[in-house]
Order: C-alpha cells, then sequence, then structure tokens
C-alpha cells in the first residue's frame, strides 16, 4: 500500500469514527458560495447566491460541520434537497474555435463536499471530456474551528487536487467566524480592529498547516470575498482602513508557514455595492490575484452595462492591468435576467478574451446550466462554447458533431428498510460510511 493510499484509508477511518458521535446533518448546499439574496435594482447588494424561489430549490449557504450530539447548544440542521442536473442539450458548433493554450482554466461549484468532487468528472462527460482543472470549495463561516480547516471537510478536494498536477483547488476563506449571521456594523468594526491588531492569527496560521499537511500548499485562497457588500461579518464597509490591515495580516501569517505557496485572491462583487472595492484594495504585495464574482444582474441590465458601468467588468480589467496581476472570476452565473443566453455567450468570450486565470460558474438553478433546468438555451451555449475543451496543442480540433453524451446520474436516494428511520448524518460522513445508517423504530415491540 503506498503511502497516498494509507493516508486516504487513515482519512476514511476518521470520518467514520466521527460519524459515529454526531447527530447534527450536514447541509448539502454550497458554502455559502454566495450570501443572501441581492436587490432587483441597483445599487447592487453584497452577494448573488441565495436565489429567488424557482422550480429546483438552491441549496444551503453554508455547510455545518456535525459536533457531538452532547453539545445542547446546536439543533440538528435537516439537509436541503439535492440539486437535479439539467437534461443535456445537444451541442452546437463553436461560433469560433479558442486554442487551448488561450483559454482559461475552468471549472464550477457543484456542491461544497465529495458530491462537488464526483460531479467534476460528470460535468466534465456532459461537456465531451472537457478538461475541468478547477475544484471550488468554500470553509464554513460558523464557527473558528471550521475555518481552520476543520478534520474531514478538506481531505476529498485535497484527494482530487493531488491526482493531476496541473490542477487548481479555489477555496473560498472567511475572515470572521458567525460570517453570515447579520452581525452590526458597529461590531464588525470592533472585530475588523481586533483582526488587525493580531487576536485572530492563530486560526489562519492552522489552516495554513492544515493545508499544507494535505499537500495542497499551492491552493488559491479566495480571502474574505465580496467584501464591498453588505451580507457578510467580513465585510469592508464598517472600517476599511482596519479591513486592509486584517487582510494583509492574514495573508502575511498565512505565508510564514513553511512549505505554503499559497495564491491569494482578492474577489468584489461586480459594481460599486455598498463602497467601492477600489477602497478595500490591500495592496499588491499580499494579493496575487485580482478576480470579481459577476452575475447577470440586475434586472434589465445588458451586458455591455455590465461592463460599462462604474467598478464593473472594464474596470476590474483595467485596476488589474495597471497593478501587473492576472484576473479571475470565482463566482459567475445567470441571475435576475433569467434563461440570458446572450449574457452567456459574452460572459465566456469576455473571460476568454481577457485571458482569466481561471473561472467558475455557480452551477445551481438560478445560475446554473447543467443542475438547472431552468435555462436551457444559456445550457446550449456554455456546452457548445466549452465542448472538449483540453490542455492539449492548440491545433487540436474541437468536435463539431460530437454524439450526445448520456445525463449526468441523477443522485439517487435508497429507500430505508420497513420499520427504520435513516440518521441524517450529511453527504461526506454518508459517502466513506457507503450508506446511510437508520434507527430500528420496533425494537419495543420484539421485547415484550
Amino acid at each position: 500500500m503506498s503511502s497516498a493510499q494509507r493516508r486516504a484509508r487513515s482519512r476514511r477511518l476518521a470520518v467514520v469514527a466521527a460519524a459515529v458521535a454526531a447527530s447534527a446533518a450536514l447541509a448539502s448546499g454550497p458554502g455559502f458560495a454566495a450570501g443572501a439574496a441581492r436587490a432587483a435594482d441597483p445599487p447592487v447588494p453584497a452577494s448573488a447566491l441565495t436565489p429567488a424561489p424557482v422550480t429546483l430549490p438552491a441549496p444551503a449557504k453554508t455547510p455545518v460541520i456535525p459536533v457531538a450530539a452532547t453539545d445542547p447548544s446546536v439543533k440538528p440542521v435537516p439537509p436541503a434537497p439535492a440539486a437535479v442536473p439539467a437534461k443535456p442539450v445537444p451541442p452546437v458548433k463553436p461560433a469560433q474555435d479558442v486554442p487551448a493554450k488561450d483559454v482559461p482554466a475552468f471549472g464550477a461549484y457543484l456542491d461544497y463536499g465529495p458530491r462537488g468532487v464526483a460531479r467534476i468528472a460528470e460535468l466534465s462527460h456532459w461537456l465531451g471530456n472537457a478538461e475541468l482543472r478547477v475544484g471550488h470549495t468554500y470553509l464554513p463561516g460558523d464557527r473558528w474551528s471550521n475555518i481552520e480547516g476543520a478534520h474531514g471537510f478538506l481531505d476529498v478536494w485535497a484527494d482530487w487536487r493531488t491526482e493531476k498536477a496541473e490542477r487548481m483547488l479555489v477555496l473560498n476563506v472567511p475572515m470572521m467566524e458567525r460570517n453570515e449571521d447579520d452581525v452590526s456594523d458597529d461590531e464588525v468594526r470592533e472585530l475588523l480592529r481586533q483582526g488587525a491588531a493580531g487576536q485572530f492569527d492563530e486560526h489562519f496560521r492552522a489552516l495554513a498547516r492544515r493545508l499544507v499537511a494535505l499537500d495542497v500548499p499551492d491552493t488559491v485562497v479566495v480571502l474574505g470575498w465580496e467584501m464591498n457588500g453588505t451580507t457578510y461579518t467580513h465585510r469592508c464597509g464598517p472600517d476599511p482602513e482596519s479591513w486592509k490591515k486584517y487582510w494583509n495580516r492574514i495573508v502575511t501569517t498565512m505565508r510564514a508557514v513553511p512549505g505554503q505557496r499559497f495564491r491569494f485572491d482578492f474577489a468584489p462583487t461586480r459594481g460599486r455595492d455598498a463602497v467601492p472595492w477600489t477602497q478595500c484594495y490591500p495592496g499588491d504585495d499580499t494579493v496575487d490575484i485580482i478576480g470579481m464574482d459577476s452575475y447577470d444582474q440586475p434586472r434589465g441590465l445588458s451586458f455591455d452595462q455590465q461592463v460599462k458601468e462604474p467598478y464593473g467588468l472594464q474596470a476590474h480589467v483595467d485596476f488589474a492591468k495597471a497593478h501587473h496581476k492576472p484576473i479571475s472570476y470565482p463566482e459567475w452565473g445567470l441571475f435576475r435576467n433569467g434563461d440570458n443566453s446572450e449574457y452567456m455567450r459574452r460572459m465566456l468570450g469576455w473571460m476568454d478574451t481577457h485571458k482569466a486565470l481561471y473561472n467558475t460558474l455557480t452551477d445551481y438553478c438560478p445560475h446554473g446550466v447543467w443542475q438547472c433546468a431552468d435555462n436551457p438555451q444559456s445550457s446550449r451555449i456554455y456546452r457548445s462554447m466549452l465542448f472538449g475543451r483540453t490542455d492539449g496543442p492548440a491545433s487540436q480540433p474541437t468536435p463539431t458533431t460530437p454524439a450526445t453524451p448520456p445525463a449526468p446520474t441523477t443522485p439517487t436516494v435508497p429507500l430505508p428498510p420497513p420499520n427504520c428511520s435513516p440518521l441524517n448524518l450529511g453527504d461526506w460522513v454518508e459517502h466513506w460510511l457507503g450508506g446511510r445508517l437508520c434507527l430500528r423504530l420496533d425494537w419495543w415491540s420484539r421485547n415484550r
């Protein structure tokens, strides 16, 4: 047995042990990939990821790591319904072949846990075996122990990353615990000042050591994302100067850990939002990538307007160029304007033209095109433009009439045995257990 196999086996055993002690369910939706819903009209609020009501409900925003059943302060959280992959749409010939060497590494946010890793391969198959080099997940922001990378949470992502040298792990990292708890501006201001003074250094040092120990020291860290909005406790607006000092302190702390090769991505939302994102920029010494979360919103705003608006797409590209930094799009997708094939085509073209380092589509309703059946026209555009992309030679042809691959497998939930109540231990626990545990309800009658 190789050292890698022994390490993976050890991780599985540790997860099984955690499952026995756990009673709180793990939410089955993304991290937190986006925060609370934004208003439909300008100014654009902080986050785009909590969708309006749709046919397929989006998963819960923040994953919760199970804790011991003896903790009376923690209430079990029922898992959210899993997203159902959309029916495949036959691809069409791309309007213009783009050499593989000139396109950004791409992926999609598919789920925060093991299900997300498994679906990378399924989405690749749907895209004609295109090479999805980016795996994207989020750390929970509920408590410091989870921001430190709680044992068992990042293991499956580390295993995926280390399978191939060219892959990239993108990890959104909150800067504060209680990160979606509607903390007041006054308290945020005080917390930012505490962070700038070094009171939270130990948590980020622990995270850095954890990532190095998992053999992913080159992780792209999207630190304090969408800081120019109002959603998160790690927002910049209440005290931009303290926010910048805090960011710099976190980066300096994580870079001091032996073996690290992290890259730090500064990723605001597109547009002005609560404060201009340029006021939050912490400086070239601690920023490696200048990203942007850019959804198709607010309602009625055309793509050209998204390019030209203050602090919009063009301002992002110009700012990064002036600071000699690559750009990225950690979160993007459809939103207020529905199934907008024009947005999909133009956004993919924009990222190709400006050679983004990477992009990851938020792929659940209402933003996505594979796990969301509500956007068939945009799905067709996305699939046709990315079908068959790899990192091979530029002369490698893109298939023009590929056979339609089978639809991605819809997750199934087996029926429990009679008189048996299933225990919701969470996706990642059930993944390593190989099934779901259940509690017999008829034990008392058999003992009479």
